[in-house]
């Protein structure tokens, strides 16, 4: 049985519900998201699963925000 791997991330930008799902739904259109949660109250986004980091960092540049090192 495989493990699910959560990496945690911070995003720029978020500033109410709607920016949360925005990015939320990006990630989660990846192949290998298994769950993505964004909270603007922490600035970050915890992805569950095997995304690469630069698909993960597209995807919430597509939803209008920016991924921080």
């Amino acid at each position: 049985m495989s493990q699910t791997t959560e990496t945690t991330y911070r995003v720029q930008g978020m500033t109410c519900g709607h920016c949360e799902l925005s990015v939320r739904e990006e990630v989660e259109e990846l192949g290998g998201v298994e769950s993505a949660v964004a909270d603007r109250a922490n600035g970050t986004l915890i992805v569950g699963g095997s995304a690469p980091h630069d698909e993960i960092r597209r995807a919430v540049k597509t939803a209008g925000y920016t991924l921080l090192d």
